[in-house]
Order: structure tokens, then sequence, then C-alpha cells
């Protein structure tokens, strides 16, 4: 399971876009969901998720941008194992933030405004 999850770690790193250079990426999201692995998979405190959390809805300021984070989410919640689905769609809420969307796999991001 740690191999799995080194992998994954490297590849978000080698897949994230700067901040800096103004496109909201896959990469951004899945770097962020890495940090919120050992939450989602209770595995320990939230930790620096809610920054995280914070820090990609903020990110996402056009309806692109939130209908990509929506899509990556989405994305990563089906392929990484052992999400606590309901600790996924309640973190906005923990962390004091609004989503523009809900998290959870159901959600038509396509929809998302």
């Amino acid at each position: 399971m740690g191999g799995k999850i080194a992998c994954f770690v490297v590849l978000c790193m080698l897949m994230v876009v700067p901040y800096a250079s103004g496109a909201f990426s896959c990469g951004q999201v899945q770097a962020g969901v890495v940090k919120c692995l050992p939450y989602l998979q209770n595995r320990g405190p939230v930790g620096q998720c809610c920054d995280v959390v914070k820090g990609l809805i903020n990110s996402a300021k056009t309806t692109q941008d939130r209908r990509t984070a929506c899509s990556c989410l989405k994305s990563a919640a089906s392929i990484i194992k052992g999400i606590d689905m309901s600790k996924a769609a309640g973190l906005p809420a923990m962390c004091g933030v609004k989503s523009p969307f809900k998290i959870s796999l159901s959600t038509d991001c396509t929809k998302v405004q």
C-alpha cells in the first residue's frame, strides 16, 4: 500500500502546474488530495487538509476551474482505495468554507457553476 501511495505522490508532483501560471489543473487537485489521505482513509487527523481545501476552493475561480476540480476529485476518489466519502463530503463545512459542488461520486461535474 505504501508503494502505491508513494507512486501516486510522485505522479502528482510531476503533473502539478505551478499556481503562478494561472492554469488550474488536476495536478493541483491531486497533490492536495495526497495531504488529505490520512484523514480521508481514517488513518490520522485532518492535519493540513483544511488548508488544501481552502486553497483549492479559492483557486477555482472560473466555472471551468470548478468543473475541473470536481472531475479531478471524483477521479481521485474512484482510484484511491479506502476513502471515506462521508468524510470527504463533510470537509468543506468542517474547514469553514462553502464548496461550489457536493463532493460525491454521484455529482454531475458538467452542471457545476
